[in-house]
């Protein structure tokens, strides 16, 4: 695999499950030094001994833990690459979300992503870097159930074109990746879960043109491409992963 971040220093938030990990392990791979961001400190030193990277604690909504990670990537010489990748779940009825439970995603999945789009901003700016912010297929479709989550990605979509325009002049690139349906362990979970896990499958790869889920490397490669310099007149883009879904 080609040394693309080779010399270069990328952040990853919500680091140590599923799509998190195959991007960590992506941009490692292909050169850079990684500063893994998480709540879990077992899973998160072991990546980053694995990777040769950097670990740092912290929930992502707190303001501590941006600046504690651009600290940390300083220490390895740069901050080149950001990925907000952190995020949490929620499904139910809109009806019935109670009002801490719309603080606490919107929290995760917009604010914390915001101030560590701020932190890392303010260091980049001396010499450029890029931005990549993991949203989700539901930022741009309706589907029942999910309108908490869906408007907390669709806010981070919102801030990846603003802070695009914004920041360009500063050398800043800002994009975002919107996942599909992926088989990561969460994933799989919920399937499980499910009377029937086999009729449940076929009913969700029936919206899915390519007729599968996408896969954690799948999300990597699309992150690592908008993080790369071969992407450098892309800003402001939102890249789908998603087989088709939001296209049918």
């Amino acid at each position: 695999m080609t040394a693309r971040f080779s010399g270069k220093t990328a952040i990853v938030t919500g680091a140590t499950s599923g799509i998190g990990v195959a991007i960590v392990n992506r941009l490692a791979d292909e050169g850079a030094r990684v500063v893994l961001v998480a709540r879990g400190a077992t899973a998160g030193e072991k990546l980053a001994s694995a990777v040769d990277g950097i670990f740092v604690a912290g929930a992502v909504e707190d303001p501590s833990t941006a600046e504690r990670a651009v600290a940390a990537a300083l220490t390895l010489g740069s901050l080149d690459v950001l990925v907000n990748n952190a995020g949490i779940d929620h499904s139910g009825n809109l009806l019935d979300a109670e009002p801490g439970e719309l603080r606490h995603v919107i929290e995760v999945n917009f604010t914390g992503a915001c101030m560590f789009l701020q932190a890392a901003a303010r260091t980049m700016r001396q010499a450029g870097g890029s931005i990549v912010n993991v949203t989700s297929r539901l930022a741009s479709v309706g589907v029942p159930m999910t309108a908490v989550y869906a408007a907390s990605k669709g806010a981070l979509l919102a801030l990846t074109r603003t802070a695009a325009v914004e920041l360009a002049p500063l050398g800043i690139r800002v994009n975002a990746v919107a996942p599909g349906l992926t088989a990561t362990p969460l994933y799989d979970a919920w399937l499980a879960r499910q009377p029937d896990p086999e009729a449940a499958l076929r009913e969700v790869l029936r919206g899915i043109p390519q007729g599968r889920l996408g896969t954690p490397a799948d999300v990597a490669a699309a992150v690592a491409f908008l993080a790369a310099d071969e992407s450098a007149h892309i800003t402001g883009a939102s890249l789908p992963v998603d087989g088709g879904f939001t296209a049918a």
